[in-house]
């Protein structure tokens, strides 16, 4: 079921949103070689539960997982596309990986969901361009998640820009609902069809989260640890994320700096 949120939840998710963009921030600046993916994971739990705030993917089970995801943040590195696990496996950083952090955070029990993808170091030429796409992705999403438009308009503005690039589009995973669960209707896919799908309307709170893959868009689970999903060919995948409150005329970022 679709959710609208009231006046007093939206300013919840105003304060938590801008937290959670800080934090992210902080992680970001923490990002260079040799540093591990625990380390940043650590520092992310600090920094979570020294705000007052919890970490929404830690002990979070979804439908269909065996057992609860067992980090504060999802850390995927180069062809992990989401989800990848930080703190079970060494993780080091090396010069020319690229790095997505995505955190979920439960403010006053109110949820917001963003991410980020980080160069280590100097990257390669098409590295550097796969994640600039894919940021410009997020916004051009952002900029067509208007209210009366529907969310078929949101995942062609990605797929464009995807298709432009010559990346293959994740279409298995997608944006979602956001705010009183981790997921809620609707799915948001990074392609689609303008004027398809569920209307938007003022008061929906969503997250947008285009995943562009270097090479083909076919991805597989990680079938060990159950959670990470990798590139099928083991080229390099970049995600970027905003959790945006829905309005009459253009959406609000509620994780922008």
């Amino acid at each position: 079921m679709i959710t609208i949120k009231t006046k007093e939840d939206i300013q919840i998710l105003r304060e938590g949103g801008k937290r959670h963009a800080e934090i992210l921030q902080i992680l970001k600046k923490m990002v260079k070689p040799g540093v591990t993916a625990r380390e940043i994971d650590d520092e992310a739990y600090r920094l979570i539960i020294e705000g007052g705030d919890t970490p929404a993917f830690l002990n979070y089970k979804p439908s269909g997982a065996k057992r609860p995801f067992p980090a504060s943040l999802c850390i995927s590195i180069n062809d992990e596309v989401v989800h990848g696990i930080p703190n079970e496996k060494e993780k080091v950083l090396k010069e020319g990986d690229i790095i997505s952090i995505d955190l979920g955070l439960v403010h006053k029990g109110l949820i917001t969901d963003s991410a980020i993808t980080v160069a280590v170091g100097d990257i390669l030429p098409e590295l550097a361009k796969l994640l600039e796409a894919t940021e410009n992705a997020l916004t051009a999403g952002i900029k067509a998640a208007k209210g009366g438009k529907k969310v078929g308009d949101i995942g062609v503005s990605i797929e464009r820009i995807g298709i432009a690039g010559g990346y293959g589009i994740v279409e298995e995973l997608a944006g979602h609902g956001v705010g009183y669960k981790v997921h809620e209707d609707p799915f948001i896919p990074n392609f689609g069809k303008a004027g398809s799908g569920e209307v938007l309307k003022p008061g929906m709170v969503i997250a947008i989260e285009p995943m562009f893959n270097l090479g083909s868009k076919y991805i597989i689970l990680d079938k060990e640890d159950g959670y990470t999903y990798r590139t099928k060919d083991g080229k390099a995948s970049a995600h970027f994320e905003h959790t945006i409150l829905i309005t009459k005329g253009g959406a609000e970022v509620l994780t922008g700096v």
